[in-house]
């Protein structure tokens, strides 16, 4: 088998790194990978965005299997540029991606389908935004709407910090058109925790937990970066969270995929 990982970071290191080791593939090419991946599979100047340059060099060398590692790919739609070719690919359509690229539509959702999540508000407006943030209990949880490469959502401990970051995102442009609508979130205390599922639309199969170190600095300080590392499994998971974060998230969350 001939399998392409699109991206260029940790991630799809790892992924290539694993599908090294299996007697199924034969090949690996990734796109555009780094210095790491070109170790152990053959690497393509093609950028993760660029979907149609992706799925040419796929039929052109033939590639049986494309997985994708990176969200904006999946968010521009390139699962369903390939399977319009015909082309064998493994993630979400660009309709299902949006729970992951839009946080304003991930937070509807959870709200239609009753999946549990922070009581929260949306703005377009930055004015607004503003006197709700002014008026609000601290810490309070501020989200661009948009992908940020995992800077996106911040926890200011002040009003006047909060004020900082509405303008950084809404006024500023900091993360561009990512930040024209936010989320305000109440801020919820305790262990974060992940759990990753595959499903095939009917089925899920939850992963290992894993907990990632998102702060830049030791001691978890300092701002979010797109992840420091992290570590499976956890051990704050046991098997009753685990069959609840299955009947209570999931679940609920693929019916709802499929009922959109």
């Amino acid at each position: 088998m001939r399998v392409l990982v699109v991206g260029g970071g940790g991630r799809e290191h790892a992924l290539v790194w694993k599908l090294s080791q299996s007697k199924l593939v034969k090949k690996i090419y990734a796109a555009p990978g780094n210095a790491g991946i070109a170790e152990l599979a053959e690497c393509a100047d093609i950028a993760a965005h660029d979907l149609k340059g992706l799925a040419d060099f796929a039929q052109t060398n033939g590639v049986d299997l494309t997985v994708v590692g990176p969200e904006l790919p999946l968010t521009l739609g390139i699962v369903d540029e390939f399977e319009e070719r015909g082309l064998r690919i493994f993630g979400p359509s660009k309709s299902a991606a949006q729970i992951e690229g839009s946080k304003v539509f991930a937070k509807e959702f959870m709200k239609r389908y009753h999946v549990p999540t922070a009581s929260f508000r949306i703005f377009d407006s930055r004015e607004e935004a503003l006197q709700f943030a002014r008026a609000a209990d601290v810490p309070i949880v501020i989200k661009a709407d948009g992908l940020a490469a995992g800077k996106g959502a911040v926890i200011p401990e002040s009003s006047e910090e909060a004020e900082r970051v509405i303008d950084d995102m809404m006024l500023r442009k900091v993360f561009q058109e990512a930040g024209s609508k936010i989320v305000i979130e109440h801020f919820l205390e305790g262990e974060e925790l992940t759990v990753m599922a595959l499903t095939d639309g009917e089925h899920v199969f939850p992963m290992l937990s894993s907990q990632d170190h998102k702060k830049i600095y030791d001691g978890d300080k300092g701002p979010n970066t797109g992840g420091m590392g992290a570590y499976a499994p956890t051990r704050v998971v046991s098997e009753g969270l685990m069959e609840t974060i299955r009947q209570e998230i999931l679940e609920p969350v693929i019916e709802g995929l499929n009922q959109e």
